[in-house]
Parts: structure tokens; C-alpha cells; sequence
């Protein structure tokens, strides 16, 4: 997989998990720069979830899929690109910048 652009959206296969780790094949954010996703073997994702409420900055509202989902940035982690499963779509630039908003209040940037 060459092409891993930040921003985009790919199912991914996040079991084996370990506690209260989001788990199972679903749709995650590539956050990471895009050269760096594409020199290194792992990447940085944001998980998505279709249930739950919206309560910034810790889960951020995105369309996806042709739908609401929540970006869980909390749960913000690297995996191995073996994990990706098939690409989905690309979030909006508006949907990335509130992404972008909940990343930095929830790291502390």
C-alpha cells in the first residue's frame, strides 16, 4: 500500500486488543504525515464508531461512509499497515480540521 494519505479512511483489522481497546475490523482515520506514512512500516489511526454521542474532544463527529461516526481520538494508536484491510473513502477537510481540533486538546498540543 503506497498511497496511505492522511486523512484517508481504511477498514482495519484492530484485534488482538487488549482491555478497553476499541477491537474488530472497522473504519479508522490515517492521521499520521503523509511521507512519513509511506517511509515507515507502521501508521497512526484514529478508530471510528458508528454508536455513542458525540462529546468533543474525545469523540469527534465525522461523515463516513455516508453517515455520522465518531472519531474516537482517545483511543489514537500505531499499527502495523498489515492491519489495513481495504481503503474507504477520505474524510472532508472540514471533518479532518475537527479531527485536528480534538487531537490537539486531547494530547495537549
Amino acid at each position: 500500500m503506497k498511497n496511505l494519505k492522511r486523512g484517508d479512511v481504511y477498514w482495519v483489522n484492530l484485534d488482538p486488543t487488549r482491555g478497553s481497546e476499541i477491537r474488530k475490523t472497522r473504519p479508522c482515520v490515517l492521521v499520521g504525515a503523509t511521507p512519513i506514512n509511506k517511509a515507515r512500516r507502521t501508521i497512526i489511526i484514529i478508530p471510528l464508531s458508528s454508536s455513542g454521542v458525540p462529546r468533543p474532544p474525545l469523540t469527534v463527529p465525522v461523515n463516513c461512509l455516508g453517515k455520522q461516526a465518531l472519531a474516537v481520538c482517545d483511543q489514537i494508536r500505531a499499527i502495523d499497515k498489515t492491519r489495513l484491510v481495504k481503503r474507504a473513502e477520505s474524510l472532508g477537510k472540514e471533518d479532518l480540521a475537527e479531527l485536528d481540533k480534538g487531537l490537539r486538546q486531547v494530547l495537549s498540543l
